[in-house]
Formats: C-alpha cells, structure tokens, sequence
C-alpha cells in the first residue's frame, strides 16, 4: 500500500497549477483538471489551473523511492514576491509528497511554511484554517482528506490571487509546484531507468502550456535575472522533451530532461 501511495506521488510535480489571464478549462490537459463540482465550490471553473493533485495521480506507474532520497528543507521567506510564488507551489507539491509517502510526521513543518508563503503574498487570513486542517487531518492519518485539503489549498491560492488581481502570482504557483514534482519524477524514472516507465515524463503538452504561461507574465518579473535564465532554460526543456512519439524514451534523453530540471530548480527555489 505504501508503495501505491508513493507511486501516486512522485511526479507532480510535474508539477504543476496555473492560469493565464484569460486562461480556460480548454487550455489544460484535460487529465489535470479537478472534478467539475469541486471547482465551482470554489468559483474557478471559468479561470482554473492544473492541479496538482492530479499531476501526481499521472505518476502512478513510477516506482517507489525512499522518502528521504527525495525530502528537502522547507525554503525561507523571501522579500521577493516571484520568489515567494514559486516556493509556495513548490511547497504545495511537498504537502502531497509527503502525503503520498504517508511521512506525515513532517506535514507540519510543510503546512506551517504554506501559510508563512501565502502570508507574503497577501493571503495568510485565508489559509489559517487549511493549516489547522493538515496539522489535525496529519494526526489522526487520514490521507485521503489531507489531498482533499491540499487540493482545496491550491484552489483558494487561486481564489485569492484572482482577488488580489495578480494573475502572475498564480503562474507562477503553479510551475513551482510541477517543477518540484518534476524535479522527482525524473530522479524515479532513472533509478533504475526504464522505458516503459520513463514515457511518464513524455508530456511536451505541459511544457508548452508553462511556455506560454511564462510568455504572459509581466514584463518586470521576466526581466529578473533568474527569471530570463528560467523561461530560457523552459524553453530548452521543452526542445528536450519534444521527442517523437514512435521513439522510445533513452536513458541519455531522461537524464538531459533531469539536468534541465535541476537547472531550473536551483534557480527558481
């Protein structure tokens, strides 16, 4: 049963999450979607994002991984609101790593630097009871409604920003947490490699949506530095991952994508 959970986990990250302005449902692989009803309960079922919850359902034929392997610190709070974003979707798909892992012993640290994240960019108020949530949901062990309230959490960052008017705050979530997912996946897939389970990673789809997601960002966030380099490295990812169909995934191709990925891990978190 634990290995099931950690096959569920381990991509999401691929992550991943966001909109643009005026995204739609349409623009979304439809397999990364919420359930319908859940996404007018929170009143984005016009502007929506991937969610995260299913990227890491898509990892499901990935194999299990040792927890710590892949465990990191949760990042500090930055002055810099890019920042901020990134490392909040980051964090979101560490809430559903651990999770699915069933590690619920760190969720706490995890759901407390959500809400330290979220706090930065202006929506702590709203997250204060998700905290709660996780930390009594995380005691009691129940799974199933801690996805629930992770998943409920990416849907009021969503809320919340479209509140805000900063529609680049949520592109921004969102890659951050398919990148941390991603950044996972890969390291499964090539320990060891194999191709069939490899062909996971095959999605030039979602790299296309978080290319044309970075393309409608304000131009004062892409002009940072770190976020020229990251939407030229996307780019190159994207190139990388962009392999025919009737080809089988090589091993020297995975580790190209995990090298692009760790490229853009060191920078945007």
């Amino acid at each position: 049963m634990r290995q099931m959970a950690l096959h569920h986990s381990i991509l999401a990250l691929a992550a991943t999450l966001l909109f643009t302005c005026p995204a739609t449902a349409q623009d979304i692989p439809k397999e990364l979607l919420e359930d319908e009803h859940f996404l007018e309960e929170f009143g984005v079922n016009k502007l929506t994002t991937p969610s995260i919850r299913k990227i890491f359902d898509q990892l499901s034929r990935l194999e299990d991984l040792p927890y710590e392997k892949f465990q990191r610190d949760v990042p500090k709070t930055s002055s810099d609101r890019t920042k901020l974003a990134l490392n909040l979707g980051g964090l979101i798909a560490d809430g559903f790593f651990v999770v699915y892992t069933e590690n619920l012993q760190d969720l706490e640290d995890v759901g407390r630097a959500i809400l330290k994240h979220a706090a930065g960019l202006g929506a702590g108020a709203r997250f204060t009871s998700h905290a709660k949530s996780l930390v009594e949901h995380s005691n009691d062990g129940n799974s199933e409604k801690l996805r629930d309230e992770l998943a409920r959490t990416q849907a009021d960052v969503e809320m919340e920003m479209i509140t805000l008017r900063d529609e680049d705050a949520v592109h921004l979530i969102g890659f951050g947490g398919w990148l941390r997912a991603f950044e996972v996946a890969c390291a499964a897939s090539l320990d060891p490699f194999d191709a069939g389970q490899a062909e996971i990673l095959r999605r030039v789809d979602i790299a296309d949506y978080y290319v044309q997601e970075f393309e409608t960002l304000h131009p004062d966030i892409l002009e940072k530095d770190y976020m020229t380099q990251l939407f030229k490295l996307l780019i190159e990812f994207r190139d990388v991952v962009d392999i025919s169909p009737e080809q089988p995934l090589t091993e020297k191709q995975v580790l190209a994508m995990k090298q692009k990925v760790e490229q853009m891990v060191k920078l945007a978190f």
